[in-house]
């Protein structure tokens, strides 16, 4: 059976007429009720006709995700395990601020890159998620904030940040489906200057990516020489630092827009005042930005977090050479929802936790 959540608009359409019969104007029909409303029971779609949604039930499905359990933080940060159609589970975090409404959304079950500061690494990858199941999180999310904050606006999520569970580029094809679903206005209509695709530097694919999507890029560094990078992030040991400079040099941009590089602070590896000096002169030439990230530690890792002032002396010593730098708010720590920290862990934490594994789970 077809995934109709899969299926960005021309593709829908492709089916609609070709399998179905049926006119243009109805896979657009549908494509609202999947991509705007989130409505995934073709019984509901009321302005189809009665013969076609009975095509649909026999022959299409909604490949969507079970919530099985949900975690809130101190801070107001939620973070979700679902459970793909096989049993799969992934998580995407929540993040509300005054200003705008962020969901952190994963792109596979587990991860191939092997950082061996992230705990998500430790999972290994177990496959690519599908591009209905990339935008069932966000579907999700959207349903039941309407559902507690109101029914409008339809979309109250505001951003979306690619940096969960997976390396988006190494389901590229999949990632490049599902922003073709949530950039479209027939859908979540989603802003490409409010989605950010992260990246741990996969040279050829952020090629692709230029050429073929119109998102922001950010690009996970977090070292600054080839030797320390290589022994954190095997994927250094492909493209080193040579070679990922050289293609954020050449990405394009449009006027205004910066490569967001990302660094974890680890106490005693990356944080010394010679990182700061080296980290300037990898960027100069660069219209970018550096989010400083203090390690948000997972057991058994063996890396550790620096003190508050350390992120505070190495963001000065950036911006003193001219480098705009920031400390980013980490959220979440309390429920393992921080960066680097999911791995399917939920009930370790604190925080106030609901289990919907049972049969009342959420579609």
């Amino acid at each position: 059976m077809v995934d109709v959540l899969s299926l960005p608009l021309p593709d829908l359409t492709a089916l609609v007429e070709e399998r179905f019969g049926e006119r243009p104007f109805r896979a657009r029909q549908l494509f609202r009720w999947l991509h705007q409303r989130g409505e995934w029971d073709f019984d509901r779609m009321t302005d189809l006709s009665k013969a076609f949604r009975q095509r649909l039930k026999e022959t299409a499905q909604v490949a969507g995700l079970r919530k099985d359990l949900e975690q809130r933080s101190a801070d107001g940060t939620v973070k979700y395990r679902w459970r793909t159609g096989d049993g799969r589970p992934i998580e995407s975090v929540y993040m509300p601020s005054p200003d705008r409404k962020t969901l952190c959304v994963s792109t596979q079950v587990g991860c191939a890159m092997g950082c061996s500061f992230c705990a998500t690494a430790t999972l290994g990858l177990l496959r690519h998620l599908t591009p209905g199941e990339i935008v069932a999180q966000a579907h999700a999310v959207n349903r039941e904030l309407r559902e507690t904050e109101g029914p409008e606006p339809l979309r109250p999520l505001t951003n979306l940040v690619f940096m969960g569970m997976g390396e988006p580029l190494h389901n590229f094809e999949n990632v490049k489906r599902a922003l073709a679903i949530l950039r479209s206005e027939d859908g979540p209509n989603f802003s490409q200057r409010h989605i950010t695709v992260s990246t741990v530097g996969l040279v050829p694919e952020i090629e692709r990516f230029a050429r073929e999507t119109d998102v922001k890029l950010a690009i996970s560094l977090n070292a600054t020489t080839d030797e320390q990078r290589s022994l954190t992030m095997p994927v250094n040991r492909r493209w080193n630092l040579a070679a990922l400079m050289e293609v954020c040099r050449k990405f394009p941009l449009r006027q205004g827009r910066r490569i967001t590089f990302e660094y974890v602070l680890l106490r005693g590896v990356n944080d010394t005042d010679g990182d700061a000096r080296r980290l300037a002169a990898l960027l100069a030439g660069i219209p970018s930005k550096v989010n400083l990230i203090p390690y948000n530690e997972s057991p058994g890792l063996g890396f550790h977090s620096v003190e508050d002032a350390r992120a505070e002396e190495f963001r000065e010593l950036l911006a003193r050479a001219g480098v705009a730098a920031f400390i980013r708010q980490n959220r979440g720590r309390d429920i393992a929802a921080a960066c680097g920290q999911l791995a399917n862990r939920g009930g370790q934490g604190g925080g106030e936790q609901v289990d919907f594994s049972g049969p009342g789970g959420v579609a």
